[in-house]
């Protein structure tokens, strides 16, 4: 689904609330497409932005000063409502779009309403790729998001275009049908990642193609903090469900092993 207007994309200031590796991931392409970027976090960047040119700001009042068009929030999912909280958004000088790039989308939704002033425009996005995967570009990478709340069209759109430009693929969908979805998917290969990882697997000398597979998906859940996977768990209301469904899939299974063998060993003593 296309996000352009008719009218050419805008030079964006874009302020990164949150500086760790995926917040760096986005501003290198954000930097490139010639958007002038800010930086903001608890830990300090100052020297890698020095070395990105990007202002690092301490201080969070004149980072919101500084009349950014767009203010991306990349936080962690479980710091999203402290972080914000904290912030004193009163100080901000002009009508402003938050954006958010969390891997649940109902929460920061409901944060974002909840604590900006209601002249605020929201979006609420998640780019369904990170430094890995989108390392050699973001071509026919998802892009999902909602216009939650946006009555500057042309500055969302601007901001889009950022990743439409870069390829994606883009979704529009609701925070809710995205976590419906995201349970089933992403949450649920989190879990068995995680399962498999404190199974210990590891590669043998006769892997199949199949057990590769799993080799990589424990990899690929381990690769994240535990945070991210807890973050998923905690703030997406159909995770839990999918949580329980997995293990009564898992026990179902479980049982008709059993059976199996019950019926065989019968047969072998007669």
């Amino acid at each position: 689904m296309s996000s352009s207007s008719s009218l050419p994309p805008q030079t964006l200031k874009i302020g990164i609330v949150g500086f760790g590796t995926f917040g760096q991931f986005l501003a290198k392409t954000m930097i490139k497409q010639g958007h002038i970027t800010r930086a903001t976090s608890r830990t300090d960047y100052s020297q890698l932005c020095h070395q990105l040119d990007v202002p690092f700001f301490r201080d969070v009042i004149p980072f919101l000063e500084a009349e950014n068009d767009v203010i991306l929030i990349c936080t962690s999912i479980l710091s999203l409502s402290e972080v914000l909280n904290s912030m004193p958004l009163r100080r901000l000088k002009r009508h402003t779009l938050f954006v958010d790039v969390l891997s649940v989308k109902e929460h920061p939704r409901n944060v974002l309403l909840q604590v900006l002033p209601e002249n605020m425009d929201v979006l609420c996005t998640h780019p369904m790729f990170g430094p890995e995967s989108g390392k050699n570009g973001w071509k026919d990478l998802p892009l999902v998001y909602e216009k939650v709340r946006v009555r500057d069209e042309t500055r969302c759109s601007s901001f889009l275009h950022i990743f439409e430009s870069e390829g994606c693929r883009m979704v529009e969908m609701s925070c809710e049908e995205h976590d419906k979805v995201a349970a089933r998917s992403q949450f649920l290969s989190h879990s068995i990642g995680r399962i498999l990882a404190e199974m210990g697997i590891e590669s043998t000398s006769m892997n199949t193609k199949s057990f590769e597979t799993l080799v990589k998906l424990k990899e690929s859940a381990t690769n994240d903090s535990f945070d991210l996977f807890s973050g998923l768990f905690i703030h997406n209301k159909f995770a839990q469900q999918e949580l329980m469904n997995l293990e009564q899939s898992f026990e179902k299974v479980k049982q008709r092993l059993l059976k199996k063998m019950s019926e065989q060993q019968s047969l072998s003593s007669v």
